[in-house]
């Protein structure tokens, strides 16, 4: 199904279209800005509902570090999906964009039910079919997290 990327912000009904993640592990609820193959900013909403503060931590939640990384590289294949619809790429329907590595990640603030997320994702280099980037995770304007993300590309 056709969506017009040029008008934002980017919904969740056209994400689960780009994105192969579902429930519970789609963590990206909207695009509010993009640049074809520069920059992405997106957001995910945090709430107590999330499946992962039954046990992390009971009567204390906090959302996984790891999770806050995988919300960055999930910001990264939106960055590398809608880039390739906006240059009019066909032919990558069926391929998905798998985590290799993480370089440099730090955490500096904790996420709690209530935050929205603000994911800032930038594409430092593109390498035959991998994508680099450098992802920093926000709350309230203040940095929570940050790495660099290297994806490939595979079959399905």
């Amino acid at each position: 199904m056709p969506y017009d990327i040029s008008k934002l912000p980017v919904d969740a009904v056209c994400i689960q279209n780009l994105l192969p993640h579902r429930y519970p592990f789609l963590l990206v609820d909207r695009v509010t800005e993009f640049e074809p193959d520069k920059r992405i900013r997106a957001i995910k909403n945090v709430t107590i509902n999330e499946p992962f503060f039954n046990g992390h931590f009971p009567g204390a939640p906090v959302m996984p570090g790891v999770l806050i990384l995988e919300a960055l590289a999930q910001a990264g294949g939106l960055l590398t999906h809608l880039s390739l619809m906006e240059d009019g790429c066909t032919g990558k329907e069926g391929k998905l964009f798998y985590l290799v590595k993480i370089d440099n990640a730090k955490f500096s603030k904790m996420v709690v039910p209530g935050d929205q997320l603000e994911l800032n994702v930038e594409l430092k280099r593109k390498i035959r079919n991998m994508a680099l980037y450098q992802g920093v995770a926000c709350v309230d304007g203040k940095q929570v997290a940050c790495a660099d993300i290297l994806c490939a590309e595979g079959d399905s």
